[in-house]
């Protein structure tokens, strides 16, 4: 019994003093990986799980301990274990997309624009934003802008407008000139008549004026006052589309004659032969007089003024390819980019909104 105790202490002292010839690396990096499984098993689960860090750990701590080391130390993992991540690991790095398939996301500052002129103006469609981006520089096409509203959950076309003649409209737009009287209610019940001629081709519209009782002697001296305002210009028309009022005598159609126009009377009951000058009048009620209280003539001069304004310099038209009247011959605008800021210009005390590029 002594002479085996002798041995057994013997043995063990050899094990203790085996690893003073070990480099002072090759014990470290045993010492951590024993530790990192010390806290892997102390991980409250039924059985230890290794997360993708922790195989990367222990794959990288095996690979430096010797081999003879490892056959000594007690390890919670296995050759075939280290072999089998590794096979893991080159079948996610084929199978996995090393990009998104399709067209790259819009950035997030475009996103965030078309939300915010949508929800400033609940009643443009995606086809009234494109226009109205298009005049800040941003060439972006028209169903991006359906595509980016839909994912913002904003209805892309909330309203739609459908109108007749357009073969012909199209054809004749440049040499066709329409009129038409529009009436405005104040606060006090009182009807103004607003008389307005609008050009066709290129969408500009001219107020003739403001009246409570129009009379076919002060429409027709309006119409010589719109020929006047247009000098060369009024030999380019060829016809004018008109309703049927009494307000439009014999010599209100002598105007026109005068100078070679062929007055087009609309049908009966067939507000779609004007289609064009009842769009702008809808579209100046929705935007803008339905949405005030209009409380006198001058109150309504303005507003009618600053409107006709806004629909002359600023309000893309789709017929246009998205321009305003006025800025047709202007140069396209610069392109814009992140750094590009938008800056918006209220008229009528904030009810319509324009907005420019700013460097």
């Amino acid at each position: 019994m002594v002479i085996q105790l002798i041995y057994l202490l013997a043995c063990q002292t050899f094990r203790w003093l085996a690893p003073l010839a070990r480099s002072d690396a090759s014990k470290d990096t045993e010492i951590l990986m024993l530790r990192h499984q010390l806290a892997i098993a102390r991980r409250a689960q039924p059985r230890p799980r290794f997360s993708w860090s922790d195989r990367a750990v222990m794959a990288a701590l095996l690979r430096i301990v010797s081999k003879q080391r490892r056959t000594q130390v007690a390890l919670l993992v296995s050759p075939r274990s280290v072999l089998r991540w590794h096979a893991r690991l080159i079948a996610w790095k084929w199978a996995y997309p090393s990009r998104r398939p399709g067209r790259p996301p819009k950035p997030e500052a475009l996103r965030q624009l078309v939300a915010r002129l949508a929800r400033e103006n609940p009643g443009w469609g995606y086809r009234r934003i494109h226009g109205e981006l298009l005049g800040l520089g941003r060439d972006v096409a028209a169903s991006t802008i359906w595509s980016i509203l839909k994912q913002a959950r904003i209805d892309p076309s909330p309203r739609r407008v459908d109108c007749s003649w357009a073969a012909f409209l199209k054809a004749q737009a440049s040499a066709i000139v329409a009129t038409d009287l529009c009436h405005i209610d104040t606060v006090f019940l009182q009807r103004w008549i607003v008389p307005f001629f609008i050009d066709h081709g290129t969408r500009q519209v001219h107020i003739a004026g403001i009246t409570r009782h129009p009379t076919g002697p002060w429409i027709t001296q309006q119409a010589r006052n719109y020929l006047m305002d247009l000098g060369d210009h009024a030999k380019s028309i060829k016809f004018l589309i008109r309703d049927r009022g009494a307000y439009f005598t014999d010599n209100f159609d002598a105007v026109f004659h005068a100078i070679g126009v062929h007055v087009l009377p609309t049908l009966p009951r067939v507000p779609r032969m004007n289609a064009i000058a009842e769009r702008w009048i809808g579209s100046r009620r929705r935007e803008a007089t339905d949405r005030i209280l209009i409380t006198g003539e001058r109150h309504l001069r303005l507003v009618v003024s600053e409107y006709t304004d806004h629909y002359n310099q600023h309000r893309p038209h789709r017929t246009l390819g998205q321009r305003a009247p006025d800025r047709l011959t202007e140069p396209e605008p610069p392109t814009a980019t992140d750094n590009t800021r938008v800056l918006r210009r209220d008229r009528l005390g904030g009810l319509i909104h324009e907005y420019t590029q700013v460097a």
